[in-house]
């Protein structure tokens, strides 16, 4: 049975939304978000990735707290630079060497640099191990790498490498 169906309660929770969506009972509503349901469910199982083994859950908790107030604080940088008529902006790019090889730790600092105002993941090389940001206010490149290292990738390294 876990062959064909490996999730059945994500198989469900996708048929329940999908009734909800169509605002429908009818049968043929049924048949379509059940067989939708199943092939998202089955898809999934093909493509789940292995578990993340969390080795520092404090480490990760702080981590949320920092990326939190980075965010908010961001916002307020980004808001004045872009509403106020103080000097032209600097925008570019930034190559960081990553030590962080992990890919639950990858995709959780992608997440961490992209939700922040004025930073985007734009290219990671795994052969090179090198991130590539983009920055919408570049001052100093070394001041960013420095940062993301110290702020973001050595918490994850203590989170998620063994």
């Amino acid at each position: 049975m876990r062959r064909l169906l490996p999730h059945p309660w994500m198989a469900a929770l996708l048929l329940v939304v999908w009734l909800l969506l169509r605002h429908s009972l009818a049968p043929g509503t049924w048949v379509a978000g059940g067989l939708l349901a199943w092939i998202l469910a089955w898809t999934y199982g093909r493509l789940a990735p292995p578990p993340a083994r969390v080795r520092h859950l404090p480490t990760l908790l702080r981590l949320f707290a920092r990326v939190a107030a980075d965010i908010v604080r961001s916002n307020f940088a980004v808001a004045r630079l872009v509403l106020g008529r103080r000097r032209r902006v600097h925008a570019g790019f930034v190559a960081i060497p990553l030590a962080l090889t992990d890919p639950h730790g990858l995709a959780l600092l992608a997440c961490i640099i992209t939700s922040t105002p004025g930073t985007i993941w734009v290219e990671h090389d795994p052969q090179r191990s090198v991130l590539l940001i983009h920055v919408l206010d570049l001052v100093d490149e070394t001041v960013w790498v420095e940062a993301i290292k110290r702020r973001y990738e050595q918490p994850l390294l203590r989170v998620f490498q063994s």
